[in-house]
C-alpha cells in the first residue's frame, strides 16, 4: 500500500517545516510591553502557549534582537492581547516592523502596568517573566499571569494555511 502522504521536498528542509507549521492553525495575539524610556513596543505573535494553571502561566516566542524582547527581558513584565477578527490590519501591523503602530492604534496602560489595545484584543493577559529559554533565533520567554482581562467581542482571530480568518460560529 502507498504511504498516503505526499514525499517531502527534495532538501528543503525549512520550506517544508513552514508548510507543516502553516497546517495548524492558531490564535493571534499582539505582545505588548513598555520599554525603560516608557516608549510603548510590540509585536505580532502566534506562538503562544498555556504551560500551567498553578502557577497560571503561559509562553510567547519572540524574535531575538528585536525591540520588543529586549523591553520585555529590560521590565520583566509583557501584556498577551487577544485579537478578535475585526483586527487583521493589526496583526498585520504589528508584524510589519512599522516605527510608528501604537500612533496608529487605540491602546491604555495604567501606570506601572503594560499597554493593552483596548479596540483590537478581546482578552489580554498581564505577565510577569518568570523564566526564558533561548532557542535557535527565538527567545521562549514564560509569564506568570498576574491579571487576565476580557471584554465581550467578535470571534477570535486565527491565522493558518498564510491566511487570517475568524472563529467559524457554530
Amino acid at each position: 500500500m502507498a504511504h498516503p502522504f505526499t514525499q517531502p521536498s527534495a532538501g528543503d528542509a525549512l520550506e517544508d517545516f513552514r508548510s507543516f507549521m502553516a497546517r495548524f492553525p492558531t490564535g493571534v495575539a499582539v505582545v505588548t510591553t513598555l520599554d525603560s524610556a516608557g516608549i510603548p513596543r510590540g509585536m505580532t505573535c502566534s506562538s503562544v502557549c498555556s504551560v500551567t494553571l498553578k502557577p497560571p502561566t503561559l509562553l510567547v516566542c519572540l524574535r531575538c534582537g528585536s525591540p520588543t524582547l529586549n523591553a520585555v527581558l529590560d521590565r520583566g513584565l509583557f501584556a498577551v492581547n487577544l485579537l478578535h477578527e475585526r483586527a487583521q490590519p493589526v496583526a498585520q501591523l504589528f508584524a510589519s516592523g512599522q516605527p510608528d503602530r501604537f500612533d496608529r492604534v487605540r491602546w491604555h496602560a495604567e501606570p506601572g502596568a503594560v499597554p493593552h489595545l483596548v479596540d483590537d484584543a478581546h482578552a489580554v493577559a498581564d505577565c510577569r517573566v518568570s523564566h526564558t529559554d533561548l532557542v535557535g533565533d527565538h527567545m521562549v520567554v514564560f509569564g506568570e499571569v498576574q491579571q487576565v482581562w476580557q471584554q465581550p467581542a467578535p470571534e477570535p482571530l486565527l491565522y493558518g494555511l498564510r491566511q487570517y480568518a475568524a472563529w467559524p460560529v457554530a
